[in-house]
């Protein structure tokens, strides 16, 4: 319990003392104008939660994580998210209008390497190179397991640490919504005590840190932070969860993702009595379509 609260505080702090920090060196990294954005109102929203959110999981994951080889696993998914969606963030080509994992995928099957490529790329690797960290060869009674059946845990554990850093991404669409659903997500895992505790703590403890100004709408998460915080989720769920529920929510992950390409989850959120109120809870009124 000691870990896990540590975890969560740490996040909490170091997340809300770096988004107090950053502005005061906006000559070093680059401005209002490079970081500022135009939310569903109209109106500006400064993209520094991102790196904020992300120092504080990178330090509650390491303060959280049970040994040392998941410690590394959670710094390198979280690194990998924040920076290919800070790539992402600063230098997308707003002109191209490649938008969705469809039409990354697509202009990569045609040789174009867009920047939201480059993250899928990039994420994909981090998030299947920290599965392979934290996913023990030996079986629980010592003997080595079988190359096969390690490869594939290696896979799956992967492609989930992926596909739920893209579905908190794909969240952040209105305030307070990305943080409130991962925070929501990873809470039972930090209550719950197992081996993915202390890095779920973390989680819940960044949420919380950056959920204020996300839903007074001076901040937004943006891609790096969004993919920071679903990538350190995902990882939480790794730890945590025997093969047939991480299969099962891989699964989830994926349908969500396909369903995303042709619905839009903000229209079902507003549709939907109790998913309606939770995503508005804490925000000005007019965040959803008429």
């Amino acid at each position: 319990m000691v870990r896990r609260l540590g975890a969560g505080a740490a996040a909490a702090l170091v997340t809300l003392g770096a988004r107090t920090a950053l502005p005061l060196r906006e000559g070093l990294i680059g401005g209002p104008e490079r970081w500022n954005r135009s939310n569903h109102r109209g109106e500006p929203v400064s993209l520094l939660e991102g790196p904020a959110a992300a120092a504080g999981l990178l330090v509650g994951a390491v303060l959280g994580a049970t040994t040392a080889r998941d410690a590394v696993g959670a710094v390198v998914a979280t690194a990998g998210g924040a920076a290919f969606g800070l790539v992402d963030d600063l230098t997308e080509d707003t002109g191209a209008r490649t938008k969705g994992l469809r039409g990354h995928l697509g202009a990569l099957a045609h040789g174009r390497v867009t920047t939201g490529g480059l993250k899928v790329l990039g994420i994909g690797a981090t998030a299947l190179a920290a599965a392979a960290i934290v996913t023990p060869g030996h079986g629980a009674d010592g003997s080595r397991r079988h190359p096969l059946s390690w490869a594939a845990d290696v896979a799956a554990s992967g492609a989930l640490i992926a596909a739920t850093a893209n579905l908190v991404n794909l969240l952040d669409l209105r305030p307070g919504r990305a943080v409130k659903a991962a925070g929501l997500a990873a809470a039972p895992i930090a209550l719950a005590g197992g081996a993915g505790a202390g890095v779920a703590g973390a989680v819940v403890g960044a949420a919380l840190g950056a959920v204020r100004a996300d839903l007074a709408e001076r901040d937004m998460l943006g891609d790096g932070g969004a993919n920071a915080l679903g990538a350190l989720l995902g990882t939480a769920v790794v730890l945590d969860a025997r093969r047939p529920v991480r299969l099962a929510l891989l699964a989830g992950a994926v349908a969500l993702t396909v369903v995303s390409e042709r619905v839009s989850f903000t229209q079902v959120i507003a549709r939907t009595p109790g998913l309606r109120e939770l995503d508005a809870l804490g925000r000005r009124p007019g965040a959803y379509p008429a």
